[in-house]
């Protein structure tokens, strides 16, 4: 059983972060603690001027109630919204944070994927810890 898990959760149609959690839960120990991640991509200054005025600040509070709800439902759990490289913020932050088991949801790779690397594939490799990836 881990004591600090980490659940990067990917807001897209892609991901339904449901049962990476439900595998936290069972791979937490009972005095353990799960944070549910949210990395927000980091926008260049030119395309921010395209956006509604406070369109971030308003996302960054709605997807931190959301985790916040996700959180109240487990035990001993939080959740935090961020802001980088989702792969890299993500290795980062266990890294800061000693996490033994980060569990991730991945989605089937496509073509740019093999060029570029997937968030998953890219914790994979670099990760300070177990991790855990379902499909």
């Amino acid at each position: 059983m881990y004591r600090n898990v980490l659940v990067p959760i990917a807001y897209d149609s892609d991901h339904d972060p449901k049962a990476a959690i439900e595998i936290a839960k069972v791979l937490t120990a009972s005095d353990g603690k799960i944070t549910l991640l949210h990395v927000m991509d980091e926008v260049p200054a030119y395309a921010m001027s395209y956006m509604p005025a406070g369109f971030r600040d308003e996302t960054r509070v709605a997807l931190s109630r959301d985790l916040a709800e996700k959180a109240a439902q487990l035990k001993n759990a939080t959740g935090l919204v961020i802001e980088g490289h989702s792969g890299r913020t993500i290795l980062e932050w266990a890294e800061e944070h000693d996490v033994d088991c980060i569990v991730m949801a991945s989605h089937r790779p496509g073509i740019s994927d093999y060029f570029l690397g997937s968030t998953a594939a890219r914790v994979v490799r670099h990760a300070p810890c177990a991790v855990h990836v379902m499909r």
